[in-house]
């Protein structure tokens, strides 16, 4: 069915993603649109119900004032402003700071004055995604790039109620991946959910091309773009391969940038891609926010456990070994990531804590090991709660448990001298480090 729609037009500010997230709450859908969006351009758009100026025309974009209401007021539809200075004397100044109150003021706009019906749910937006898949894919195939976290699994899930078994997954092993990952993968979706799976290890490839690549984003486009060809190598062993399947969310079109807000980073599955990929590109789940998701998830009847699974970013260890990515600096940070999980299990906050992991950055600092002087690097533990990805706030651990995680990497994990947590919220610091 077509869902209402609150378009917000974006003038930069950083409260578009909470806007968009309450007007979702309502049972409205609501997405972010770059400011200059040509009214024409909306008007195709017929199930657009409303407009929200977030920032003002006063807002100013590489030192260019923006000034969209002309355009806008071209469309014929409701609109309200966020700004600074109203655009029109019956529009609010800005919304509240309290969220109580945000919903009451958005709750007034979309269905007191935009007369939007509650339409969006998990079930009106997986009825769509399958008609939308079949009516794409037709009697093609499509291969789909299987990490096995959430994001990748509804995507599966999606597909296979669109496809059936005309979905082929492909797992990549790019030597990136968490200790033990590659083989749960196998366990769950190749011998537990029958799934078309194919392994691919391809770790000794992705790592020569990462050789001497210290630049975070250069480092996430490499893995992005190498994924593609990967893939591609794969479905030329397959016949009626047509289309190649992601696990794109919106915090990750978000954060990648757009043309109005700055980028946050560039994730390997929208800044990575290369501009000759031969195979159509098919992102079920690209409206979402993670909560979203695993939302959707449940609703397709996957197991709990997969769905509330922890994240793990696309390019895996990649960005968590700071810098040049060597040998040694990722077996390590494998071991002391595979320590910090099981001492979360056994203390209960792997349900508590929405994502934790550890990063070892490209420096070392003066130690004392065997009654000498050590040389080596640290461990970072970072830890953080959040709804969407877009903030996150850190999760205040007792300090019993961060003992015995260190007492633990200090002594079984080669190559390390310190352990340190990272206390810092999003924003100003990102979820990961790179």
């Amino acid at each position: 069915m077509k869902q209402d729609m609150i378009l917000i037009l974006d003038l930069g500010s950083e409260e578009n993603t909470r806007i968009a997230r309450a007007i979702r709450d309502l049972g409205v859908y609501s997405e972010i649109y770059p400011h200059d969006s040509t009214a024409a351009e909306i008007k195709r758009m017929s199930n657009v119900r409303g407009i929200i100026l977030n920032g003002g025309r006063n807002n100013v974009v590489d030192g260019v004032a923006i000034d969209i209401l002309p355009e806008v007021d071209k469309i014929g539809l409701p609109i309200l402003s966020v700004c600074h200075e109203g655009i029109r004397p019956r529009d609010r100044e800005r919304f509240s700071g309290d969220d109580a109150i945000l919903a009451k003021e958005l709750e007034a706009f979309v269905f007191g004055v935009c007369k939007a019906e509650r339409n969006w749910s998990m079930q009106n937006f997986i009825h769509d995604q399958v008609e939308l898949i079949r009516r794409e894919v037709g009697d093609g195939k499509v291969l789909l790039a299987l990490s096995g976290g959430v994001d990748s699994s509804v995507v599966a899930a999606l597909l296979l109620r669109a496809i059936g078994n005309r979905l082929e997954c492909v797992h990549v092993n790019h030597g990136l991946m968490r200790k033990g990952e590659s083989e749960q993968v196998v366990e769950v979706f190749r011998n537990q959910l029958k799934a078309n799976l194919a392994c691919v290890d391809a770790g000794e490839r992705f790592l020569s091309k990462l050789a001497n690549v210290s630049d975070p984003e250069k480092k996430r486009k490499i893995i992005g773009a190498e994924f593609i060809r990967v893939f591609e190598e794969e479905a030329e062993k397959l016949s009626g391969i047509e289309f190649l399947a992601q696990g794109t969310i919106y915090p990750d079109i978000v954060e990648s940038g757009t043309k109005t807000a700055k980028i946050v980073k560039s994730h390997h599955n929208v800044g990575g891609l290369p501009a000759d990929m031969k195979l159509r590109l098919i992102e079920p789940i690209k409206q979402l926010f993670k909560d979203e998701v695993r939302s959707c998830g449940l609703e397709l009847g996957l197991p709990r456990g997969m769905v509330f699974r922890q994240p793990f970013p696309g390019p895996g260890l990649g960005v968590r070994c700071l810098g040049t990515i060597t040998v040694e600096r990722l077996e390590a940070l494998r071991e002391s990531d595979a320590i910090l999980r099981e001492e979360f299990q056994a203390a209960g906050y792997d349900t508590k804590v929405w994502q934790y992991f550890t990063v070892i950055p490209d420096f070392k600092s003066v130690g004392v090991r065997d009654n000498a002087r050590s040389f080596e690097y640290p461990v970072i533990i970072r830890a953080v709660n959040t709804v969407d990805a877009m903030t996150a706030t850190i999760e205040k651990l007792p300090w019993e448990l961060l003992e015995r995680i260190t007492d633990r990497i200090l002594s079984e994990v080669k190559g390390v001298n310190r352990v340190l947590y990272d206390v810092s919220p999003k924003p100003p610091a990102t979820i990961e480090w790179e």
